[in-house]
């Protein structure tokens, strides 16, 4: 059932009833209320919680043509172990001469040995490359609320300047769950959020009033199609996204020999000394390896069975295997499978073969360990 003449009283979208996911959702018996809210307003309004919802890239360029000719400061909320697959790329170009906080989410699931000083210009250069000058990235953790506080002070003291703070980000990147550690951060808000917070603005945007003045808006997460999450079912993603500290595994491989990481990528160890390479990976996810002679057989007769994910839920959503091959130099660097983690090479140098789905890239860099 698709409602054509209601409005959400909070937000102003569109009010549905089919897609829980989309703006707008409600379930039907809320339409019978005196003042109809879409669900993500009903959760902020009655429990002081923001839920994420996704739209598409040219629905985002809709939203966003309202917010590119104010003022204001732009948070990106990205997915430390996704940055290829949650950058918004051309962001400037959509949001005008804003600002740009790049703000790297899941922190606390990084081993300690990671050099955070390291990933952070890391960050910095994937931005840059994506089209996007940063005025400042920091690293936090949305579900330990590692940072939230220093980044809440650096918006408010630095860069704020009384201005309205637009919180973007993909799906899956934990925006919600920032913005609402962000809420009680920079509102102070231990009351239940009323109706009165609700300016009324259009196309899902939902703004936590600062002051008088200004406002934190939340803008809905864009869905990314390079994503490793939108190819596996809810099961499978649970597999793939670390919920704890990374444990590095380790393994000493001769050339000929080949890493399976479930059956959603590969890496293939073409040529070099034996050495180790170091896995950081999803605790949960299997690690299988094998001969690179057999490894081809091996894909194609075990990927759902001995190789998982993808389980039989989503084997046939995953799009076919490509590769690239890196001739890595002496010194530590990693092959990083966006979605997945990485794998450190310390060696005296190696050709590697990646192989991953199309669509989702593999990239190289400096190691941070």
């Amino acid at each position: 059932m698709e409602t054509e003449t209601i409005d959400c009283q909070g937000c102003g979208v569109r009010i549905q009833t089919t897609a829980k996911d989309q703006p707008g959702f409600t379930p039907v018996f809320s339409l019978q209320k005196e003042v109809v809210l879409c669900q993500r307003c009903f959760r902020l309004k009655h429990y002081n919680e923001i839920q994420d919802v996704s739209i598409t890239d040219d629905d985002f360029l809709k939203m966003v043509s309202s917010i590119r000719d104010t003022s204001g400061l732009v948070v990106h909320i990205v997915d430390i172990f996704d940055v290829d697959g949650s950058l918004i790329h051309g962001l400037p170009r959509l949001v005008g001469e804003k600002s740009i906080l790049l703000v790297g989410n899941k922190m606390d699931l990084l081993p300690k040995s990671v050099n955070t000083r390291k990933l952070l210009q890391w960050l910095r250069s994937q931005a840059k490359q994506a089209g996007i000058k940063v005025a400042d990235a920091c690293l936090i953790s949305s579900a330990k609320g590692h940072g939230i506080a220093e980044l809440s002070e650096k918006i408010e003291e630095q860069y704020r300047q009384g201005d309205n703070v637009y919180i973007v980000g993909t799906t899956n990147v934990g925006k919600s769950t920032f913005i609402n550690r962000l809420i009680k951060q920079s509102t102070g808000f231990s009351e239940v959020i009323t109706t009165s917070y609700f300016p009324g603005t259009t196309l899902g945007f939902i703004e936590i009033p600062l002051d008088d003045r200004s406002a934190l808006i939340d803008t809905p997460g864009i869905v990314n199609k390079q994503q490793m999450a939108h190819y596996i079912s809810g099961e499978d993603l649970k597999l793939i996204t670390p919920n704890k500290e990374i444990k590095p595994r380790i393994y000493q491989l001769n050339d000929g020999q080949t890493l399976f990481f479930g059956g959603l990528a590969r890496l293939d160890f073409i040529k070099g000394d034996k050495q180790s390479f170091v896995c950081y990976f999803s605790n949960q996810l299997p690690i299988h390896r094998t001969k690179l002679e057999k490894a081809d057989d091996l894909f194609a007769n075990h990927c759902g069975e001995l190789l998982i994910p993808p389980t039989e839920a989503s084997i046939d959503q995953i799009p076919p295997m490509i590769s690239d091959t890196f001739r890595i130099k002496e010194g530590k660097y990693d092959i990083v499978f966006p979605g997945l983690g990485w794998v450190s090479i310390l060696g005296e140098g190696a050709t590697v073969t990646a192989h991953r789905p199309k669509g989702v890239a593999v990239s190289i860099r400096q190691s941070f360990n």
